[in-house]
């Protein structure tokens, strides 16, 4: 897909016109079952739309994440707002400003980007989404949740840290007065949100196994003095410094990775939000908009 980007950049992603693929899922339904088996408490419901094997281009992942929320605001305002959603996905080699995000921070020119660009409504800064790089769409309506902003932030975070601490035994933390998920200097997960009417859109990003040279192309988040870093690099320089594969750094294929990664996110997500995982079909030719059934 050919974009043609001028120094004001894209505002309106086009329409949902071509399937990125014409291979169905097979969704992971021990995966879901055991999430819903977790606790015995009613918990809010959370059509979950999985797409984690797909390179979805960005624009088109873009307009189907307004098209919920405008659906979700007009069954809000009837007070017909049963369900929360989640959407996780690779994209698509893209780059993508928030809405007040510099030029500045780019390292090429606008007119001839090395990748589509795009200005969207969400905060933050410059960043990259590409290959093995997981990224995650909430749409929430925080009504039901928490009305603050800087709590559905830190649990966005808490999601990360959790999959990183119990799934790779990876120590990672908060940086004061920063947004995101850091193991020392480097940042492995990027978060940036849009919220309207209570209802979150946009999301956070992941990198299990991305390639981090685009990011030389860029000055991630904005933020000169520290790097980024992903899941497979540092498992790599553990194995490195320690001499030896440990009993939770089996993952150097990169496919077995990423599904590693995918599950433990959507459990800890499920943890932290208190929601059950209703099964969905996507509009990308892959499921036709029908549920699944899951086991008793």
């Amino acid at each position: 897909m050919i974009i043609s980007v001028n120094p004001n950049f894209s505002l309106n992603p086009s329409s949902l016109t071509q399937s990125p693929s014409k291979t169905a899922h097979k969704i992971d339904v021990s995966l879901i079952s055991s999430i819903v088996s977790m606790t015995h408490k009613p918990r809010r419901r959370c059509d979950y739309y999985d797409l984690h094997k797909e390179l979805i281009p960005y624009v088109e992942a873009w307009s189907w994440q307004k098209a919920i929320v405008k659906e979700r605001k007009s069954l809000s305002e009837n007070s017909e707002d049963f369900s929360d959603a989640l959407i996780i996905l690779q994209h698509q080699p893209v780059y993508t400003l928030g809405t007040r995000g510099s030029e500045e921070y780019l390292n090429f020119d606008v007119k001839s980007p090395p990748f589509d660009l795009y200005r969207t409504e969400r905060g933050g800064e410059v960043t990259f989404h590409g290959p093995g790089q997981l990224v995650m769409y909430p749409i929430i309506n925080l009504k039901y949740h928490k009305m603050d902003l800087h709590w559905y932030l830190r649990a966005l975070e808490e999601v990360v840290i959790r999959v990183l601490s119990v799934t790779f035994s990876i120590d990672a933390s908060r940086v004061d007065g920063l947004t995101g998920v850091w193991v020392g200097d480097q940042k492995l997960a990027a978060i940036g949100i849009r919220v309207s009417r209570w209802i979150t859109y946009h999301g956070l990003a992941l990198n299990v196994t991305t390639d981090i040279t685009p990011f030389n192309q860029i000055v991630p988040c904005g933020i000169r003095d520290r790097q980024v870093g992903s899941i497979k690099g540092l498992l790599g320089e553990n194995l490195s410094s320690n001499g030896h594969r440990g009993a939770n750094n089996d993952h150097t294929d990169d496919c077995k990775l990423i599904d590693i990664a995918y599950k433990s996110l959507v459990r800890e997500f499920c943890d932290v939000f208190q929601l059950d995982l209703q099964p969905k079909f996507s509009p990308f030719g892959l499921f036709h908009g029908k549920t699944v059934n899951l086991p008793s």
